[in-house]
C-alpha cells in the first residue's frame, strides 16, 4: 500500500526491541552492551502496542543507566541545575525543562548572559519524554555553557500531526520573548534535536526563516527524521537494527498522521522542504540506523542550498547513541563536536553583534 511505503521512511525515535543485526552490521562493544542491557528489560516490539502501551516499554536511556549503577559509573554533569517550567505552546500552556550550567567564580562580579539552546527531544511524535532524553540536554548545557530549554511538545496519536511541529514554533518564539528572564541573551538561540526532534528543530528554522523573525544561529540534527524513502543503502543494510527497524515505522507514522498525504508534507519530508537562507547546521547520523542515508542526504541538501554544513557519521553505533555519553566513547565524542559547532556559532554572534 501507498501509505506503508512511504511511512516507513519515519523511522522515528525508538526504543522497541528487534531482531539480530544483519552480519554486515555489528555494534562495537560499548553499544552492545547497551543492546544486550536493553534487551534483558524485556520489551515488547512497539508496533504490537498501543501508544499507551508503548510510552511504558523500556528505553536506550533505562538500560544506560542500569549499566551506570552495575559499573557503578558517576554522571559527570553535576554543574547542571534544572527546574521543570509551563511556556506557550500552540494550543496552550506546555511543559518546558530549564537546564543551567553552573559557572563557577567571583560572585560579586556580574554574570553575563548565556546564549539559549531550545532542544527537542525524540520519540516518532508518539512516545519518550523529557524525562527519557535528559542526558542530552543536561550533558550539553555542561559541555556549552549554555542554557538549555527542553520542550515537552503535544504528541500523536491524541495530536495528530502538525501538533508537535505548531508546539516546537510556539516554544521557539517563547524563548525569544522570554531569553532575558531565563537568564540567556536573546540574540544567540540555537536549535538542537534528536531523530523526530530533528525534524522539528529544522522546522522551526524554516518556519522563522518564513515569518521573518530571528533565525537560530545554529541548527544541530542529530540523525534527523528526514525523507520518505525506505530503499536507501542504509535501509537495506539495518531493515532489523536495533533500537530501530523497519517493521516499527509503520506504526509510528500511522500514530502521528490523520491522511497517507501527510507524508509528503515537506514538514515531515524534509526533502522536499526548502532550506535556502538558513544559518550553518550540524548533522550527525549513526551508522547503524535506517536513518543514516537520509541525514546524509539532508546534509547534502543544506550544503547544496548554501547553508554551512557540518556532517558527521559514527561507526559502530545505533539510533539512540547521541545522549549515551555515560557508556559510549562515540556519544561523547559526537557531544563535544556538536557543542564546539554551537559554541563556534555563539561566539561569532557575540563578535558582530548580532
Amino acid at each position: 500500500m501507498l501509505k506503508k511505503s512511504l511511512s516507513s521512511g519515519f523511522a522515528l525515535g525508538l526504543f522497541a526491541l528487534s531482531t539480530t543485526l544483519s552480519a554486515a552490521e555489528k555494534p562495537n562493544k560499548q553499544m552492545s552492551a547497551v543492546l544486550d542491557e536493553l534487551a534483558s528489560k524485556g520489551g515488547k516490539p512497539i508496533e504490537t502496542l498501543s501508544a499507551a502501551e508503548a510510552r511504558k516499554q523500556p528505553t536506550p536511556a533505562d538500560a544506560v543507566h542500569s549499566l551506570m549503577e552495575k559499573k557503578n559509573i558517576k554522571s559527570d554533569t553535576t554543574h547542571v541545575k534544572s527546574e521543570d517550567i509551563q511556556i506557550d505552546g500552540a494550543a496552550g500552556k506546555i511543559t518546558a525543562r530549564v537546564y543551567r550550567p553552573i559557572l563557577t567564580g567571583n560572585a560579586s562580579v556580574k554574570t553575563p548572559a548565556l546564549p539559549l539552546v531550545v532542544y527537542y527531544h525524540g520519540g516518532g511524535f508518539v512516545i519518550a519524554t523529557n524525562d527519557t532524553y535528559d542526558a542530552t540536554p543536561r550533558s550539553m548545557a555542561q559541555l556549552t555553557n549554555a542554557i538549555f530549554l527542553s520542550v515537552e511538545y503535544r504528541k500523536a496519536p491524541e495530536n495528530k500531526f502538525p501538533a508537535a511541529h505548531d508546539d516546537a514554533f510556539a516554544a521557539y518564539q517563547w524563548a525569544l520573548k522570554n531569553a532575558a528572564n531565563l537568564g540567556a541573551d536573546p540574540k544567540r538561540i540555537a536549535v538542537l534535536g534528536e531523530s523526530a526532534g530533528g525534524n522539528l528543530a529544522l522546522n522551526v528554522a524554516i518556519k522563522a526563516r518564513d515569518a521573518g523573525i530571528q533565525i537560530p544561529l545554529h541548527e544541530v540534527l542529530v540523525y534527523p527524521v528526514a525523507g520518505i524513502d525506505t530503499n536507501t543503502e542504509s535501509y537495506r543494510q539495518n531493515a532489523e537494527a536495533k533500537p530501530l527497524n523497519k517493521q516499527m515505522m509503520n506504526w509510528f507514522i500511522t500514530n502521528t498522521t490523520s491522511k497517507s498525504s501527510d507524508v509528503n508534507d515537506p514538514r515531515l519530508n524534509l526533502m522536499a522542504a526548502d532550506v535556502k537562507g538558513l544559518k550553518p547546521a550540524t548533522v550527525i547520523t549513526a551508522d547503524i540506523d535506517p536513518l543514516r542515508s537520509e541525514g546524509k542526504a539532508l546534509a547534502d541538501k543544506l550544503e547544496h542550498a548554501g547553508v554551512k554544513t557540518s556532517y558527521r557519521n559514527y561507526k559502530g553505533v545505533t539510533h539512540e547513541f547521541f545522549g549515551m555519553a555515560a557508556v559510549v566513547d562515540e556519544a561523547k565524542d559526537a557531544q563535544k563536536k556538536a557543542a564546539d559547532d554551537l559554541k563556534d556559532a555563539f561566539r561569532i554572534s557575540s563578535l558582530s553583534g548580532r
